[in-house]
């Protein structure tokens, strides 16, 4: 017990000073370019003959050659199993070689005839898991040299890399979900993907409104800050995705977490992210494995909160703490399941990095594994009775999911851990998860996007219809009949869940009171 209450007093002391730095320096340390603030507002009319495409984004032309984009998926049944793989290219590979230029000159408006700002060879594939299925499609890019050697690009003002994702809005109907909480994200931790809106053209065609994203690896500037391997030997930093596993075995590891039963769905894995397939060796991925294990061991013993082994010994705290209210705010439940990653440097602690909220914010395909907060639109019904039968008959999830998952299990057992959540919460509903600051987030950004969200819905907005065949969310009542609908539920969203998180958030205290956790008592 002296042991254990040296360790409590340690980890708060570090914790206070971890939260007094953030608070007091956060606008410092976390300095992000918002493009809605800084970018090439809306203009009035066009500055060309209206011949072409005229917009004040960015603007990406993709050129295959004719060629079909691999990675489109394949659905099979053997027996019960159901099988999905991807298509590839004529020649067997996962990605495509193609062109691409990019249009992005702050003091004029974009066309696709302009001399570009960047003109690459690149490698492309359709990316994505549930999004493959979805008739817009996202894309991994790589850009490439003319020998076919990976060749770093400043894209968008962004930092200098050769990896990027395109994501193309589609199941968010608002447009803005990735980048409005990558940014909010990346104000309030260490690290989020920075974010650019752009228009694209796919072989001459028009295919709307896309979201260009620094993807989860290391790099210089703002991408994740995390070693590369140490040349002659196994050192390196290394990020880890929780997720459907890698095609490539050596990325797929057993730490202890595939023994906890706490990975919420049997069939994810753990695999490498970074260091790359050329990088990763097998001694390299052992040491991985085991240096991770030895945290998750550590962290699911009886010891996790006393002096030697106490999880603060191995987490960065704060990033642990704002993971929890961002993904609880915005009910991201994929955490846990998918898109989880964590990561470390050399002679580092444990970070966590956010990653998709495509789903979030009460938008996911099944109500029951939504927020809960139906949004319909209740003109549709007959009468008042309609409406109470239905609302009755709606899961009611007003509910903390987190404390459920992987290494959340065990961290929530400890009183400073969950009070540092607390205290962290009503810190942040003063500033970037008040009302009043999202809210004019929301209505900034789709001021700055302008006339694009018409565009992209004249291309994807039968999706809108009654009459669309596959709806994408369910039950059909869910699904918005417009952009404008889809801005107020998101609105609706956020007013309902901090009025929640707000009165309940103090019973958050349960999941370490003793009563619930005599076993790991000493």
């Amino acid at each position: 017990m002296r042991y254990k209450l040296f360790g409590l007093v340690s980890m708060a002391v570090m914790l206070a000073v971890s939260i007094t730095a953030v608070s007091v320096g956060s606008d410092n340390q976390n300095v992000r370019i918002e493009q809605h603030v800084s970018a090439r507002q809306p203009y009035e009319g066009c500055d060309c003959d209206q011949s072409e495409l005229c917009t004040h984004l960015p603007l990406v032309v993709i050129n295959t050659g004719g060629s079909e984009m691999p990675g489109e998926p394949i659905v099979s049944t053997v027996g019960s199993e159901v099988i999905v793989e991807y298509t590839k290219t004529e020649n067997g590979e996962s990605m495509l070689k193609a062109d691409i230029s990019i249009m992005d000159n702050p003091d004029k408006n974009h066309h696709p005839s302009d001399e570009p700002d960047i003109s690459s060879s690149v490698l492309i594939r359709i990316r994505g898991n549930s999004s493959r299925f979805f008739d817009k499609k996202n894309y991994l890019i790589r850009f490439i040299d003319d020998s076919g050697k990976y060749e770093n690009h400043e894209v968008m003002g962004m930092e200098s890399h050769y990896e990027w994702a395109l994501h193309g809005p589609f199941l968010d109907k608002s447009l803005i979900r990735n980048y409005m909480w990558y940014n909010i994200s990346g104000k309030i931790m260490d690290y989020s993907p920075n974010v650019r809106f752009c228009e694209v053209i796919l072989n001459g065609e028009y295919i709307g409104l896309y979201v260009m994203t620094e993807t989860l690896t290391n790099g210089d500037g703002s991408r994740l800050n995390i070693s590369e391997p140490v040349s002659g030997t196994t050192n390196t930093g290394y990020l880890l995705r929780v997720d459907t596993g890698s095609a490539n075995d050596l990325k797929n590891i057993e730490p202890f977490s595939k023994y906890t039963y706490k990975l919420k769905n049997p069939n994810m894995y753990v695999d490498i992210q970074y260091p790359r397939a050329g990088d990763l060796t097998e001694e390299m991925a052992d040491d991985i494995t085991s240096d991770f294990s030895d945290f998750e061991k550590a962290l699911y013993s009886y010891d996790h909160d006393t002096l030697k082994y106490g999880y603060w010994n191995n987490i960065d705290v704060q990033s642990f703490v704002d993971y929890f209210i961002i993904n609880e705010f915005t009910s991201n439940y994929d955490v846990g399941t998918r898109s989880t990653y964590i990561y470390k440097d050399i002679g580092g602690k444990y970070k966590m990095a956010v990653w998709d909220f495509n789903s979030a914010c009460d938008n996911y395909q099944d109500l029951s594994l939504s927020s809960g907060m139906l949004w319909v639109n209740f003109n549709e019904f007959d009468n008042e009775a309609d409406i109470f039968s239905f609302k009755n008959s709606a899961i009611n999830a007003y509910y903390f999911e987190l404390q459920n998952i992987v290494w959340y299990f065990m961290l929530m057992k400890d009183e400073s851990f969950t009070e540092s959540i607390i205290d962290r919460y009503r810190e942040l509903r003063k500033t970037y998860l008040s009302e009043e600051y999202l809210y004019k987030y929301i209505d900034d950004t789709v001021a700055y996007l302008g006339d694009a969200v018409d565009r992209n819905f004249e291309v994807w907005g039968y999706t809108f219809d009654e009459e669309f065949d596959y709806q994408l969310l369910y039950p059909p009542e869910r699904n918005l009949r417009s952009f404008d609908e889809a801005i107020e539920q998101l609105k609706y969203y956020i007013h309902e869940r901090g009025l929640w998180m707000d009165e309940n958030i103090e019973i958050l205290r349960q999941y370490s009171h003793d009563s619930k956790n005599k076993k790991f008592n000493h």
